[in-house]
């Protein structure tokens, strides 16, 4: 049974005030995210390749400790490397196999690294520890039950909704700006660990972006402010053709010119986390990629979860899917959100509570409306097996990637 209710107010985007937030792909806690995301996949591939079957695993416990690095104007040296905990429960022993769990996990966790900080030698600039112990019996029977799908292994709690605001889209395009291949071309000195903050009050969007320079590609401190402010120039210049709003940008506030190096955002690798900021799964964006803080919010951290049979990773995926399916397919909807509460040992097509909260337009039928979104919520769920192959597969972005 699927509850409806009708949503009160105005919109999100016709409040007075709201709040956004992004971390990007280079900042520690979305490198953190990402890292437990690919060990995951990485595994989930080698034990269907070897196995048939995706033997169970939680990769959702991971932490990044920064680093140290002594930097300069033109150039540095990384004095103490990041070290990368990867940790939770993983099958390691199937029959009379044993399974590499931890070479498996360390290949993938450094080609992640290497992939999205080029800057960072994944070898010579992170150490990685696996942490990553046999599951209980318990749950490890839910992979064995034969001709069964295995069922919701957590009793967790989802919410997705659509749509997204101008101030929400505004802050996902401008942090896949900045890290798009384009403008690292023609920004070649600017790093990839960007943080988006963006309050609006009414019409009004305050964009405050910190991003570093690279200390390799910076001469001096005149150097660094005149090239900062050709940068926030750009942004802004950007943010007045693509964002609806009257919008202000506010880049690197901490700088103080004359205090040399320590007045100014530098970064030798890319990220803060060589020496600056540790990062931890969950603690980042949710799985539409923000953090708006007046939305509801799940507080599941969602990457490294398997993705068969935790319903802390498919919930969430799911309640945002089938949101912005509604959203886009019930005529007279103005936003719409979606939550869903798994009990363990349930099938996860079948959760303990489905409830939708329908905004609709002036003179709409409600009636109507619930019964069109309850059937495109049914269809999702009954679709939650295939969600799960892509999952299993990577093929969802959860966050980390606009």
């Amino acid at each position: 049974m699927i509850i409806v209710e009708q949503k009160q107010g105005p919109p999100m985007a016709e409040r007075a005030v709201e709040v956004v937030e992004r971390k990007g792909i280079g900042h520690p806690d979305t490198l953190c995210d990402g890292a437990m995301e690919a060990v995951s996949v990485a595994l989930n591939q080698y034990y269907l390749d070897n196995f048939g079957r995706v033997l169970h695993n939680n990769i959702d416990k991971g932490l990044l400790i920064a680093g140290q690095v002594e930097k300069g104007f033109g150039g540095g040296r990384v004095l103490q490397p990041m070290e990368l905990i990867i940790g939770d429960r993983a099958t390691r022993r199937c029959g009379a196999t044993d399974i590499p769990v931890a070479d498996i996990a360390t290949t993938a966790a450094r080609t992640w690294f290497s992939r999205q900080l080029p800057h960072v030698d994944p070898q010579a600039d992170l150490r990685i520890r696996v942490a990553l112990m046999p599951a209980s019996e318990e749950l490890s029977g839910l992979f064995e039950r034969p001709g069964e799908p295995p069922p919701a292994n957590d009793t967790s709690a989802a919410v997705g909704y659509w749509p997204l605001t101008p101030t929400e889209q505004a802050v996902l395009n401008v942090e896949g700006m900045l890290n798009s291949s384009a403008f690292k071309q023609r920004f070649a000195d600017t790093a990839q660990d960007v943080k988006v903050m963006a309050v609006r009050r009414g019409r009004a969007l305050d964009l405050t972006v910190a991003m570093p320079l690279l200390c390799t590609q910076v001469a001096s401190e005149a150097d660094y402010f005149s090239r900062k402010e050709q940068i926030r120039r750009e942004i802004a210049a950007w943010a007045q053709t693509h964002i609806p709003l009257d919008t202000r940008v506010q880049f690197n506030t901490l700088d103080q010119p004359g205090l040399d190096l320590r007045g100014v955002y530098l970064s030798l690798l890319g990220t803060s986390a060589e020496d600056a900021d540790s990062g931890q799964v969950g603690r980042g964006n949710r799985v539409n990629g923000l953090i708006p803080v007046n939305r509801p919010i799940g507080t599941e951290a969602v990457c490294g979860k398997n993705p068969l049979s935790h319903t802390g990773k498919i919930y969430n995926v799911l309640a945002h899917r089938a949101a912005r399916a509604i959203g886009e397919q019930v005529p007279g909807v103005r936003e719409v959100e979606v939550m869903l509460v798994s009990r363990i040992g349930r099938p996860v097509d079948q959760p303990q509570l489905a409830a939708l909260h329908l905004l609709p337009e002036a003179g709409a039928d409600f009636a109507a409306l619930s019964r069109r979104a309850q059937a495109v919520l049914e269809q999702e769920l009954a679709d939650a097996g295939m969600l799960c192959l892509r999952l299993s597969r990577g093929e969802e972005p959860l966050g980390i990637f606009v």
